[in-house]
């Protein structure tokens, strides 16, 4: 809170917790041969049989997005090869969470070439949450504005300016840590987006 030139000045935060309903999928495949040319012929046979099992588990074919597309010696020692590795990544959003499942257990069935990154929540449309979170934020803000108005012993005027900053948590899940959590389903749980706002008030008459 400062005051300045007959204002109040105060930040209030709103939080509310949502129920996400997307899942995007860090997945692909990595191959290491011992030519580059057949390194890179089956990493790209079996990304295409990726993208096939994704799309046969329900993935949209517009839900996905290459991520990676590599090809590299590796060495035993500088400058002798060992082997090249080839990789392609892919990222696919799934819209049904009801199909979370059954898209992790294609892309395992994919075979020895397969890599599962992770995945991550969020909500399709947080317009609803963030609205609510706003109003919680600008009453916690009106609250405190009104303490510090009483405790001056002035009455607190109108809203000079309103500024607002929001971000919702981090919500990335390893394998790892979702096989210790929940080791039957992938779940989404709960994500937490917070707005704050800083409302400056001018002193009534």
């Amino acid at each position: 809170m400062s005051i300045e030139h007959e204002q109040i000045a105060v930040a209030g935060e709103g939080t509310v917790d949502a129920v996400p309903d997307v899942m995007r999928l860090s997945a692909g495949v990595e191959v290491r041969r011992a030519s580059a040319a057949e390194a890179f012929a089956e990493a790209r046979a079996a990304s295409s049989r990726l993208a096939g099992v994704l799309r046969q588990a329900g993935v949209a074919e517009e839900d996905l997005r290459t991520t990676e597309l590599s090809l590299g010696p590796e060495y035993d020692a500088y400058p002798k090869v060992a082997a090249y590795r080839a990789a392609q990544g892919v990222e696919a959003v799934v819209r049904d969470l009801a199909r979370a499942d059954r898209v992790v257990d294609a892309v395992a069935g994919v075979g020895e070439e397969a890599r599962l990154g992770g995945v991550a929540f969020e909500l399709s449309d947080p317009a609803e949450a963030l609205a609510a979170a706003r109003a919680r934020a600008f009453a916690d803000a009106a609250a405190k504005a009104g303490q510090y108005a009483r405790l001056a012993g002035r009455p607190l005027g109108p809203v000079v300016s309103v500024s607002e900053e929001s971000w919702d948590g981090p919500q990335p899940l390893g394998f790892a840590t979702m096989a210790a959590e929940d080791a039957g389903s992938v779940s989404p749980g709960r994500r937490t987006l917070t707005v704050g706002v800083r409302v400056v008030y001018a002193f009534g008459d």
